[in-house]
């Protein structure tokens, strides 16, 4: 089969690989660096606002990598089966292989990998990815794909979501997937909102938009959920074995940070109502910062000033006039046609 130095007729030969995604390993490294940053500086710090400031940090950057990753992950919906299939068109050489199918916002990703790797005189170690996002015509690339001579296993799953297929994957999953990226990106920048409110003694603010951080990513996960659950059912068949798909990764961690903000923010709110020295006091903010400002947990807080109504106003006091302004006063009234207080 191989041939040429193990070049393979059909396929372009094994390509190096990283062992995770780009995209996401330079999200991970941007805010690790972050993070590494913020913990040279944590030093400087004294006494429980140290700890406190460290939790707010490593909260608020889980949050936003998580945003952000799952944003390009293409772990939503995952399937994997292990079966007994044929290789390449026109041969009826069979191979035993672990096939795997990752559904993402953006596209799809299909792995072939044997068992063992080293079948047939050549490697069987595949991973391919077919996208749908703006700029990207999904049966362009499925033809490239043809004219590889890719493996069967991959072009048969990468078929089923082509515009053209009856089983209209293509359509659902890539609705789902711009509505979700959609939500996802308004969180974000719910996300960064919040923290540059929780930075200023605008605390309830910056509690409702960790709390708006929350509610948009429950309603990506709610628009993916019900484009997926609305798809018609069409079995994907390799060999004698079945491919299902599930939740993925990307999934579950987007509904447990969407619950984290959503608890979070709620936590704040409340705290706001019935301890506000205690939320300022853990944002190391101190509430005497304007003494002009009374503090008022139902008015809003330091950005709603609540005045004093005229009844508690201080009575107005009559301010004395200077030594010479009085006696010109009481010159006039006493003595009009005297000359020295007409001047």
């Amino acid at each position: 089969m191989a041939a040429l130095g193990h070049t393979f007729p059909f396929y372009a030969g094994p390509k190096p690989t990283f062992p995770m995604d780009t995209t996401l390993a330079t999200i991970i490294m941007i805010f690790l660096t972050a993070l590494a940053t913020f913990i040279v500086i944590l030093p400087g710090i004294r006494g429980k606002t140290r700890l406190f400031w460290l939790l707010r940090v490593v909260t608020s950057l889980f949050i936003g990598a998580a945003i952000l990753a799952v944003n390009f992950s293409s772990e939503w919906s995952v399937g994997q089966v292990s079966t007994n299939t044929s290789y390449k068109a026109f041969s009826s050489e069979w191979i035993s292989a672990d096939v795997g199918l990752q559904v993402g916002l953006s596209g799809v990703n299909i792995t072939l990998t044997g068992t063992p790797v080293q079948q047939l005189n050549e490697t069987i170690n595949y991973n391919e990815e077919f996208t749908w996002r703006l700029g990207q015509n999904y049966a362009e690339e499925y033809a490239k794909a043809l004219e590889k001579g890719l493996p069967d296993p991959v072009l048969y799953l990468a078929e089923k979501f082509t515009p053209r297929s009856p089983c209209g994957l293509y359509h659902h999953y890539r609705l789902a997937g711009h509505y979700t990226s959609a939500m996802l990106w308004v969180a974000f920048l719910c996300w960064l909102l919040a923290n540059v409110m929780l930075s200023m003694p605008v605390l309830v603010y910056g509690g409702h938009m960790l709390l708006a951080t929350g509610i948009f990513q429950l309603l990506a996960l709610l628009f993916f959920s019900m484009a997926t659950s609305l798809t018609p059912p069409c079995p994907l068949h390799l060999g004698a074995s079945v491919l299902h798909t599930h939740c993925g990764p990307a999934f579950w961690i987007t509904l447990t940070t969407g619950l984290l903000c959503v608890l979070l923010g709620l936590a704040m709110v409340v705290a706001h109502r019935m301890q506000p020295h205690r939320l300022k006091a853990f944002f190391n903010q101190s509430v005497d910062e304007d003494p002009m400002l009374e503090w008022s947990p139902e008015e809003g807080g330091l950005l709603s000033p609540r005045y004093r109504p005229m009844a508690d106003s201080p009575e107005p006091q009559d301010i004395p006039l200077s030594e010479a302004s009085s006696t010109k006063a009481y010159c006039e009234e006493a003595h009009p046609t005297e000359p020295e207080c007409a001047l």
